[in-house]
């Protein structure tokens, strides 16, 4: 396990492309880095849903990883996703973000071949990628997306293996988070949705990888601090604020919506790679006012 409690408000980034070449845009993916940190996150995570990573090849994702562990400060973590649909590819994925720098790795479930999947070979797959890892590993659960929803009861046949040490719930669903924080006491469980951050807090979980901090990082990090202070009121305000963000443009229009709103922002997003679509001019419009000031 790594040295320090795995903890904070970390923003799973958007992977920017060039808008004439398609090609990962090294320089922006740098710069949107350095911002995000200086606003207070604790972390970045690459590769994951926002990031578009189903879309992305194994050498652009071994890429990204190694251009963020350059931009990011030494005490800032940088954890990587690299779930896949077979064990082999999770494996070698997970070797690869471990040699690159990644202080951690965030595993979902393969997606394909969800039906076929039982519980007891979705174990075998979480045990075989942190045999083979060098870095901690962290489950996700992502039904959206994977439509192979992750049991609290799996949480507890994994929470005995030394190299499993914490989950994201990316459901939606604060029962859920519940039952996972119960199921894995002595793991980081980290909420997926910024409109359950502050409800996460309470429950005990230990932080948020939030696409809403994509572009909203500075009141993120500020309703942890104030819950941590015991300032609840403060931090009952910001999560009123965060609530419709999350639900506006993580939920309804995802990696295209936080990259609208992060060039809204000041941040680069650009285009989504095809064949994700890109948020409508009047979209746009709407979550521009959604994020102004």
């Amino acid at each position: 396990m790594t040295a320090r409690q795995l903890a904070g408000v970390f923003a799973p980034i958007p992977t920017p492309f060039d808008s004439a070449t398609g090609d990962i845009a090294p320089v922006h993916l740098r710069h949107n880095v350095v911002r995000l940190v200086e606003a207070g996150l604790d972390g970045i995570v690459v590769g994951g849903s926002t990031g578009e990573a189903a879309l992305l090849d194994a050498e652009e994702q071994r890429r990204v990883i190694a251009w963020v562990r350059d931009a990011l400060p030494d005490r800032s973590w940088l954890l990587a996703g690299t779930g896949a649909e077979s064990t082999r590819q999770a494996v070698a994925l997970t070797r690869a973000a471990g040699a690159e720098g990644a202080d951690a790795v965030l595993v979902r479930p393969p997606s394909y071949f969800a039906a076929l999947i039982s519980a007891a070979s979705l174990a075998d797959y979480y045990r075989a990628v942190a045999d083979a890892s060098s870095v901690p590993v962290l489950v996700y659960n992502i039904p959206k997306y994977t439509h192979l929803p992750v049991a609290a009861g799996l949480l507890q046949q994994l929470a005995t293996h030394p190299n499993i040490v914490g989950v994201k719930d990316s459901s939606g669903d604060a029962k859920t988070l519940a039952a996972y924080r119960d199921a894995a006491s002595d793991w980081s469980v980290f909420v997926g949705s910024g409109a359950l951050l502050y409800a996460a807090l309470e429950l005990g979980c230990d932080g948020g990888i939030l696409g809403v901090a994509c572009f909203a990082p500075a009141a993120c990090a500020a309703l942890l601090a104030a819950f941590r202070a015991g300032d609840r009121a403060r931090a009952g305000q910001l999560q009123e604020r965060l609530g419709p963000l999350d639900k506006e443009v993580v939920g309804k229009l995802g990696p295209a919506g936080v990259k609208a709103a992060m060039d809204a922002v000041g941040l680069y997003g650009g285009p989504v790679r095809p064949p994700l679509a890109p948020v409508p001019a009047a979209e746009r419009e709407r979550v521009a006012k959604l994020v102004g000031p």
